[in-house]
C-alpha cells in the first residue's frame, strides 16, 4: 500500500459526510477485464489448452491466485501457479504497455474528484507491478492512496483491501463510496462497511441494501456519491 497524503486531507471531502472515494481498476476505470481474459486465453494455447468461454465469468474480478488455479484445476494444464502467475503478468503488462482504455465516463470523474479535494485510493486485486503500471497512464496524482492485491494478507473479496485504504486515509469505511464492476469486488467493499456503486463489466451485479448498480460511470459524479452516503446514514 502506498500513501501519499497525511489522515487528516481524509476529511477534506467538500465537507459532506462522504470522507473518501475507492475506485476498482480493471474493468471500472480501465476497459482491461478482456485484456486479462485475452491473456489468460493465449498462454493457456501455448501450453496446449482452450479456454471455455463459460469460465470467464469465473474467474473475473478475482485475485490471481483464485483464477489462475480455477483455470490450472480446468484444463488440467501441467503448471504450477506461481509459474502461471509469471506468465500472465508479463503478458498482460506487454497489452497494456500498448495503451490503456478508459471507461466511459472515468476521466470526468476522476477529474471532479481531484477539483473538489476528495481523497481518492485505486483499490485493485491487481499486482503492485501491474498496478504501476495503469496507474502511469490514469495519473498517478489524482490518487491519494493505491492498494495493490499482492499487499494485502487476504485480497477480494475479503474485506481487507478496503480496510486498508481507510485505514491509509484516516476514514470511517462506513463513510467511504466504492465503485466496484464485479461481485467479488462488491463483496469485498460491503464486507468492509463500505457504500458501493456497482457498474457492472463482464457479469450482471443485482442491487441490494446500501448497494446501487449504475449502467456506466457516466451516470456518477460527486453529488451523486455524496447522496450516496448521507442517505445512508
Amino acid at each position: 500500500m502506498t500513501s501519499t497524503v497525511p489522515a487528516s486531507l481524509a476529511r477534506a471531502a467538500g465537507g459532506s459526510a462522504l470522507q473518501a472515494v475507492f475506485l476498482d481498476m480493471d474493468g471500472t476505470l480501465v476497459d482491461t477485464e478482456g485484456f486479462w481474459w485475452d491473456a489468460e486465453r493465449e498462454v493457456f494455447a501455448d501450453l496446449g489448452h482452450e479456454l471455455d468461454e463459460a469460465w470467464r465469468d469465473v474467474v473475473v474480478g478475482g485475485p490471481m491466485t483464485r483464477s489462475a488455479g480455477y483455470l490450472i484445476q480446468a484444463t488440467g494444464a501441467d503448471i504450477t501457479l506461481a509459474e502461471l502467475t509469471v506468465l500472465l503478468n508479463e503478458r498482460f503488462e506487454a497489452r497494456i504497455t500498448r495503451g490503456v482504455p478508459l471507461m466511459p465516463g472515468a476521466e470526468r470523474l476522476l477529474t471532479e474528484l481531484a477539483a473538489h479535494s476528495v481523497p481518492t485510493a485505486l483499490v485493485s486485486a491487481s499486482h503492485r507491478r501491474i498496478i504501476d503500471r495503469v496507474l502511469a497512464s490514469l495519473g498517478r496524482d489524482r490518487f491519494a492512496l493505491s492498494v495493490a492485491g499482492d499487499e494485502v494478507p487476504r485480497t477480494k473479496p475479503h474485506p481487507d483491501p478496503y480496510l486498508h485504504a481507510a485505514r491509509g486515509l484516516g476514514a470511517d469505511p462506513t463513510r467511504c463510496a466504492v465503485i466496484e464492476d464485479t461481485s467479488t469486488g462488491v463483496a469485498s467493499a460491503e464486507a468492509a462497511g463500505c457504500r458501493v456503486v456497482a457498474v457492472p463489466s463482464v457479469t450482471p451485479i443485482a442491487p441490494a441494501d446500501g448497494r446501487i448498480v449504475v449502467g456506466s460511470l457516466e451516470e456518477v459524479d460527486l453529488s451523486f456519491l455524496r447522496t450516496l452516503i448521507t442517505r445512508m446514514n
